[in-house]
């Protein structure tokens, strides 16, 4: 809902929790506005929906951001690091592509919204760092930096499951042979920087056909 400050002016949802550093329009288009805060955070808004679309954290205060192109963002701060975002890659998506260059193979091609997760009521969107393919079924598996690992069927676009969650994020998977057994790498992969964090752990899942086969 838009808070209406007049009749040509809004105030925008899900603003940073401190002082604002900087805002930056999209170069090509003024759906998106970048804002830099002394929160720690990086905030991208889709602003005719009135909505935060991504949050990327420093371990400072932000004092600065910029459009590097209309997918790639710098900030920095008083971490005293100089990050680069990709707008298109930390959106919490697989992609399932065709090398067939036909057209009729090309319209088969789709993705995943995956590793989202609403705290707060706002909807927090996680890296994608993992997949494994099942021998066996042709399913897949993710992993991401929510902690999350998520079995996808391919050939219905669905998901077939989600286990637990792990104590940190998911930084590698991959599936046995037989497609049996599935490894996973639950591992700090430094997205908040050097912070404490839960123990790094590598565990073995046996998988059952009602977790991996298509439905």
């Amino acid at each position: 809902m838009k808070t209406m400050t007049g009749s040509n002016e809004f105030k925008l949802n899900q603003t940073p929790d401190d002082g604002i550093s900087s805002v930056k329009f999209s170069p090509n288009t003024s759906q998106f506005l970048l804002v830099s805060s002394w929160d720690t955070t990086v905030r991208l808004y889709d602003v005719p929906a009135n909505t935060m679309r991504l949050k990327y954290q420093h371990s400072g205060a932000v004092l600065d951001c910029a459009f590097y192109d209309p997918t790639h963002a710098w900030s920095g701060g008083l971490d005293q690091q100089l990050k680069m975002h990709d707008l298109n890659t930390d959106q919490g998506r697989v992609a399932v592509e065709y090398l067939d260059p036909s057209p009729e193979i090309q319209k088969k091609k789709y993705a995943f919204k995956c590793h989202r997760l609403k705290e707060n009521n706002i909807e927090q969107i996680y890296p994608v760092n993992a997949i494994s393919f099942h021998n066996v079924h042709n399913t897949f598996a993710t992993g991401g930096s929510d902690g999350f690992v998520n079995i996808w069927d391919p050939f219905n676009k669905k998901r077939l499951c989600q286990f637990h969650r792990y104590p940190t994020s998911i930084a590698s998977l991959a599936f046995s042979n037989d497609g049996t057994t599935l490894a996973i790498a639950s591992s700090y992969m430094y997205e908040m920087d050097d912070i404490e964090h839960p123990e790094d752990g590598i565990y073995i899942r046996q998988v059952t056909d009602a977790e991996t086969k298509p439905k």
